[in-house]
């Protein structure tokens, strides 16, 4: 790890809590809203959060998987997300989550109006807001886990 963690002390919790009591708890409470309020299917929400994970290369993020009541994608849907341009297994919504992480991670500035169009014909506004909402999250704090090196560490805040 990068940061010096006390012994004693859960890696995850002393970093986003202890260390910045002023930013961390907020961060923790819209990584956790993301996951608690949102309406996207499960299958575009798991395609962009494991697109994010892969490229953020966060192993919490990786081996993680959304559980709602009970139900979480099959195995072998992270490799399906991996290869998203040419996986028979998704929707066009579920293949969109994926490109729409993708871009929105490494090439943001070439979102053009193809893309939108294709997204818009797919999605409504508000669940590209919501869905961009969701990007951010897991971008910056899958990526500050990674770089700082607790991602081994981590656990959903609130859990």
């Amino acid at each position: 790890m990068i940061i010096d963690i006390p012994e004693g002390k859960e890696p995850i919790g002393y970093v986003w809590g202890e260390m910045v009591p002023g930013i961390g708890p907020a961060a923790a409470t819209f990584s956790m809203a993301v996951y608690e309020h949102t309406t996207l299917g499960l299958r575009e929400f798991e395609a962009a959060r494991l697109r994010i994970a892969q490229i953020n290369g966060c192993l919490f993020c990786l081996d993680w998987r959304t559980d709602r009541d009970g139900v979480k994608v099959e195995e072998g849907f992270d490799e399906a997300v991996a290869e998203w341009r040419t996986t028979d297994a998704f929707d066009e919504r579920t293949r969109l989550a994926a490109e729409y992480a993708e871009r929105y991670a490494v090439s943001h500035h070439e979102l053009d109006g193809e893309f939108w169009e294709r997204m818009l014909a797919h999605y409504s506004q508000k669940e590209v807001v919501e869905l961009t909402m969701c990007l951010g999250s897991w971008l910056a704090f899958g990526r500050l886990n990674r770089v700082l090196e607790i991602d081994a560490a981590c656990v959903l805040p609130g859990r």
